[in-house]
């Protein structure tokens, strides 16, 4: 049975999640830059399977799977240690790497300010270096008591509309394209979050190639919108 999710759970997920929390998510595009700039996606359909295999098959997926043995570790000091590192050390490139504990960095600012915990000052108690964004939004949740189920359907669609935001300025698309996207990417989302419960962290991995190349290569692009 699915945990339920209160009223005081669900606004603390929707304000966490929203583009107005101030983790600075509007500044990265995670690789779509280069991906409409060398025309890979040109379009609705096309962002469309590009988001939906990064869920199913790519950093989506490991975000979910990393997010799940947070939450569930982050009353443990020592696997909370090793699923910080391991989730600071997968990400394919310099850029990701900056995305993710850039906005790891300033979620735990934010909520530490505003919602503090225990989870999240123990966190950063142990992290050898700066948390990955989904270890600090997982330990935030587990640490106020929210459902893994509902923090991992909320997290996952704040990447998702995210990049899709990315994607309405750079293709560009209309507001009504972007949501007719998102609304497509809602299966993929909650499979996602549901492979995630029972996923161990030895099925990390991807085969959205694609993506982690575009990732790379926008490093090195000569004009530039977001910052990765």
């Amino acid at each position: 049975m699915t945990e339920p999710l209160d009223h005081a759970g669900l606004y603390r997920l929707m304000t966490w999640l929203s583009p107005s929390y101030p983790v600075g998510a509007f500044s990265y595009s995670h690789g779509l830059e280069y991906a409409v700039e060398n025309g890979t996606v040109t379009d609705a359909a096309t962002l469309e399977n590009w988001l939906r295999d990064l869920l199913l098959l790519g950093s989506g997926r490991n975000d979910a799977c990393l997010f799940r043995h947070a939450f569930e570790a982050n009353d443990d000091p020592e696997r909370l240690k090793e699923i910080s590192i391991l989730a600071a050390a997968f990400v394919a490139s310099s850029e990701r790497y900056l995305e993710t504990t850039a906005q790891g960095r300033a979620f735990a600012e934010a909520t530490r300010d505003a919602w503090p915990c225990a989870a999240l000052d123990r966190l950063l108690s142990v992290a050898a270096g700066p948390p990955a964004y989904p270890v600090v939004v997982a330990v935030a949740a587990a640490g106020h008591g929210l459902p893994l189920a509902a923090s991992l359907h909320a997290y996952l669609h704040g990447f998702a509309a995210n990049i899709v935001s990315a994607g309405v300025r750079l293709i560009p698309l209309g507001q009504s394209d972007g949501q007719r996207v998102t609304a497509a990417l809602e299966p993929a989302i909650a499979e996602t979050a549901a492979l995630a419960q029972t996923m161990p962290l030895e099925d990390l991995g991807g085969a959205s190639v694609l993506a982690d190349l575009a990732a790379m290569k926008h490093e090195t692009q000569y004009t530039r919108l977001f910052r990765s």
